[in-house]
C-alpha cells in the first residue's frame, strides 16, 4: 500500500516586504524539506502525511496559519486550491484556480510532483485592514516506501505553476 506525502511551504509578507532584499531573502528560502511528520490518518484508504513549514520553518499541527482542507462528495481531497482524487488506479492533482476553473496538474502514480501559487489576502488587526501575500508550494508523492528525505533525494517529474 502506498503512502501520500503532502508537503507544504507558505512563504508570507506583507505589502512593505517587497524590497530588492526581501525578495532575495525569499528566493533564498528552501522549497522542500526533511517530513518531520508521521502518517496520521488514511486519504483514499491510504496513509497520509502533511507536513508543514512556513518561511523555511517547520509548523507544529497545532500552531501557525491553518491549513484549508476538505473532504469533497465525490471522496477527492482539498488541501489549500489542491485536489487529490483517484481516477481508476490513477492518483490526480489538480489545481483549482478559482471557484469555476479547475486545472489537471499530473498523476502521482509516475512520480512526485511541485506545485506552487502566489496569493493574497486582506486580513484584520488591530483594528487596520491589510494585504498578506503568500507563495504557497506543494510537494505531493504517493510512495511505496516511506522515507523522511524523499524530497531532498528526488527531483520532482513534475513542476507546476499557478501564476
Amino acid at each position: 500500500m502506498s503512502t501520500l506525502i503532502f508537503q507544504i511551504h507558505i512563504k508570507q509578507w506583507q505589502k512593505n516586504q517587497r524590497s530588492s532584499e526581501d525578495v532575495a531573502a525569499r528566493a533564498a528560502l528552501p522549497d522542500r524539506f526533511s517530513i518531520n511528520a508521521e502518517p496520521g490518518f488514511f486519504v483514499l484508504n491510504r496513509p497520509c502525511v502533511i507536513d508543514q513549514y512556513t518561511d523555511g520553518k517547520a509548523v507544529a499541527t497545532d500552531t501557525g496559519r491553518s491549513l484549508k482542507t476538505a473532504l469533497m462528495k465525490d471522496g477527492a481531497i482539498t488541501l489549500e486550491r489542491f485536489r487529490l482524487s483517484q481516477k481508476e488506479d490513477q492518483l490526480m492533482l489538480a489545481y483549482d484556480a478559482d471557484e469555476t476553473a479547475s486545472i489537471a496538474v499530473g498523476c502521482l502514480n509516475n512520480g512526485w510532483i511541485q506545485a506552487h501559487y502566489n496569493w493574497r489576502y486582506a486580513i484584520e488587526q488591530d483594528g487596520q485592514m491589510y494585504w498578506l501575500y503568500e507563495e504557497v508550494t506543494l510537494n505531493a508523492a504517493s510512495v511505496q516506501t516511506y522515507d523522511r528525505d524523499y524530497f531532498l533525494s528526488h527531483e520532482p517529474t513534475l513542476m507546476f505553476s499557478g501564476d
